[in-house]
C-alpha cells in the first residue's frame, strides 16, 4: 500500500457519504409534486457540496438569480441545453444544465471562490441531473393532471350540453311549442326568457316580471338590431338583455332573449340559449311550413268552391281542414280602391283584419282582389276600415258583398254577385266603400233579369238615339244623362261629378232633348230614362264582369 493509499480511501469514503444523503435528497424531489419545492430542495443543498452557493435558477419560467440582472438570464438562454462556465464575479462559477425529458429548459448556477475539487464538481452534476430528472417528473405529471383537468371539464361541459339539448329535445317533441321552450331555457338558466316574433311582438315569457304592455322598438331600431344579430351568429348583448335570432338562412323567424340586467350569463347560461334557439328555429319553421300548407289549401278550395266544381270533394277537403261549410255564407271581393296595388299585401291586410274579428278564415287572390268566404255578417264598412289600417297610410280599398249562400253550389252566385257589387262601384264613380248587392235595388232586378235581350230592347228604345250619337261624335251625353238623374236634376252636383262648367252641362242638357226629342221635366220621361240609363249601367258592368 502506498504511502497516498490512507487518504485516498478517506476520500472515497467522505464521497460515499454525500452520496447516501444525495440518494435521499432523489428520492425526496422524485415524489415532490411541485417544480418550486423541488428547486428549493436542490439549491438548499449545494452548500453541502464543497462549500459552494447558489446563484441563480432558471427552469421554464421559472427565474431566481442573488441579484443578477438579465445578462446570466441571456448568457444561460444562450447555453440551451448544454452546461459551461458563466461569469457572476467570483472566482468560478457554473451553469449546470438541467435538461430533462419534458423539454423544459433550465440551470442551476453555482459559484465558489475557487474551483471545487473535482468530486464535488462530479456531485453537483449528479444533483444537477437528479433535480432534472424529479423536475421532469413534476413537468409530466403537472401535464397529465392539466390535461385530466381538461378532461373533466370538457366532459362536464359535453354532459352539460347533452343534458340541455335532452330537456329542450324533450320539450320540443312533447309538443311544448314557444311556451315549452321559453319555461326550459328559464330553468335551465335561472334567468328570465323571452320569445318575441320578428317584429318585436312578445310571444311567450317565462319567469316574473312579465312588463304590461309588452315595449316595442320602433321599426328601425328593431331592423337595426335583425342586422346585428345576422352578422353576429351569435348571441349579442342589447342593453339588459342577451339576444340570439332564430333564423333560417337571412331569414329571421323570431328571436330568443334572456333577460340579464346583472350580466350573470356566462359559458353555460350562452350554451343553454344556443340550444334553445336551435329548438325555438326548428319550432318557428315547422310553424311557417304547417301553416303555408294549410294556407294553401285553403286558397285551393276556395278556388274550386267559387268555381263550382266538385262541391262534393270540397266538403270533404274543407271537414279535413277543420272548416264547417254547411253554415250560411257570403262571398266577398275586396280590391283596391285606387291605382293598382300589391295584391300579396293586399291578401295580407285582408287575411289579418278578418282574423282579427273571428270570420272569414277561406280566402283566395283572385284576379282583380281578393276573394272571402265569410261566414257570418259583420260591420262591413268597421271592416274595410280595418283593411285601409293594415295597408297603410295610402291603403284605399272597395269591398263588394254577395248575397248569402246556403249551399256549397250557391258560392259562384255569390261571388258573381260580390263582383258586379263593386263593378258597379266603380262604373257610377263611387269613392272607396262597401257595395252590398242586397242594396242594389233595381240594379238588382235588372241584373237578375234571365232574358237580358229584352232589358237591352228597353235601352234601346229610349237610349238608342243617344247612343247612336255617342258613338258618331265622340260625346257623352247618354254619361251625362244618367248623371243628371242620379242627381234629381241638380245642376251643381252633376257638374262636379262631371267636372263640367254649368254652361257646358246646360248645353249637353240642350243636345240631349233635341238628338232625342225627350221632355226632361216629364215625370214619366224621367222615371223611363232614369231606368234605362240604370239598364244601360248595369249591362255594361255584366259585360265588362264576363
Amino acid at each position: 500500500m502506498s504511502a497516498a493509499g490512507p487518504g485516498r480511501e478517506a476520500a472515497l469514503r467522505d464521497e460515499l457519504a454525500l452520496f447516501r444523503p444525495l440518494l435521499a435528497l432523489s428520492m425526496v424531489m422524485t415524489n415532490t409534486r411541485d417544480e418550486t419545492s423541488i428547486l428549493r430542495i436542490a439549491t438548499s443543498s449545494v452548500p453541502a457540496l464543497g462549500g459552494c452557493r447558489t446563484e441563480a435558477v432558471l427552469f421554464g419560467d421559472l427565474w431566481w438569480s442573488d441579484g443578477h440582472d438579465g445578462r446570466l438570464r441571456s448568457r444561460l438562454e444562450m447555453l440551451g441545453q448544454t452546461e459551461g462556465p458563466v461569469d457572476v464575479g467570483t472566482g468560478w462559477a457554473w451553469a449546470y444544465s438541467l435538461a430533462n425529458s419534458a423539454r423544459v429548459p433550465g440551470h442551476l448556477v453555482v459559484s465558489r471562490d475557487t474551483e471545487p475539487a473535482q468530486h464535488h464538481r462530479f456531485l453537483l452534476k449528479v444533483l444537477a441531473q437528479q433535480t432534472a430528472v424529479a423536475l421532469a417528473n413534476a413537468v409530466m405529471r403537472g401535464r397529465e393532471r392539466e390535461s385530466l383537468e381538461r378532461e373533466r371539464v370538457a366532459n362536464a361541459e359535453l354532459q352539460r350540453s347533452l343534458d340541455i339539448h335532452n330537456r329542450l329535445t324533450a320539450v320540443a317533441s312533447a309538443g311544448g311549442g314557444q311556451e315549452g321552450i321559453a319555461h326550459a331555457v328559464h330553468e335551465l338558466t335561472g334567468l328570465v326568457v323571452a320569445v318575441e316574433d320578428r317584429h318585436g311582438n312578445l310571444t311567450a315569457w317565462a319567469g316574473s316580471g312579465r312588463p304590461d304592455p309588452y315595449p316595442k322598438a320602433p321599426a328601425a331600431q328593431r331592423e337595426r338590431l335583425l342586422h346585428r344579430l345576422i352578422t353576429a351568429h351569435e348571441p349579442v348583448r342589447d342593453g339588459d338583455r342577451l339576444i340570439v335570432a332564430a333564423q333560417v338562412g337571412s331569414d329571421v323567424l323570431g328571436v330568443l332573449a334572456l333577460v340579464d340586467p346583472e350580466r350573470a350569463a356566462h359559458d353555460t347560461e350562452r350554451v343553454a340559449l344556443e340550444h334553445g334557439n336551435t329548438v325555438l328555429t326548428l319550432e318557428l319553421a315547422h310553424q311557417r311550413a304547417l301553416a303555408e300548407v294549410e294556407l294553401r289549401l285553403r286558397r285551393d278550395l276556395v278556388e274550386e268552391l267559387l268555381a263550382g266544381t266538385d262541391t262534393g270533394g270540397a266538403r270533404e277537403r274543407a271537414r279535413a281542414l277543420g272548416y264547417d261549410l254547411a253554415r250560411p255564407h257570403r262571398v266577398l271581393l275586396v280590391a283596391h280602391g285606387g291605382q293598382r296595388g300589391n295584391h300579396e299585401h293586399l291578401f295580407d291586410a285582408v287575411r289579418h283584419a278578418f282574423s282579427a274579428v273571428g270570420i272569414g278564415s277561406l280566402l283566395a287572390t283572385r284576379p282583380g282582389g281578393v276573394a272571402v268566404l265569410c261566414h257570418t255578417d259583420h260591420d262591413w264598412e268597421r271592416l274595410r276600415k280595418a283593411i285601409e289600417t293594415r295597408l297603410g297610410a295610402r291603403g284605399r280599398c272597395r269591398v263588394g258583398v254577395g248575397a248569402p249562400c246556403v249551399d256549397p253550389p250557391d258560392f259562384p252566385r255569390s261571388h258573381g254577385q260580390a263582383q258586379l257589387a263593386l263593378k258597379m262601384q266603380i262604373t257610377t264613380g263611387s269613392p272607396p266603400q262597401v257595395t252590398v248587392f242586397d242594396d242594389l235595388g233595381v240594379y238588382r232586378l235588372l241584373s237578375e233579369i234571365s232574358d237580358i235581350g229584352s232589358v237591352e230592347s228597353f235601352i234601346h228604345r229610349w237610349l238608342g238615339t243617344l247612343l247612336d250619337y255617342d258613338t258618331a261624335k265622340g260625346a257623352q251625353l247618354v254619361e251625362t244623362l244618367s248623371e243628371y238623374l242620379e242627381h234629381g236634376g241638380n245642376y251643381d252636383e252633376t257638374s262636379r261629378r262631371l267636372a263640367l262648367h254649368r254652361s257646358t252641362l246646360r248645353y249637353r242638357l240642350q243636345r240631349i232633348r233635341s238628338v232625342s226629342g225627350y221632355e226632361l221635366n216629364d215625370p214619366d220621361t224621367r222615371f223611363n230614362l232614369q231606368l234605362a240609363t240604370r239598364a244601360w249601367t248595369t249591362v255594361h258592368t255584366m259585360h265588362d264582369r264576363t
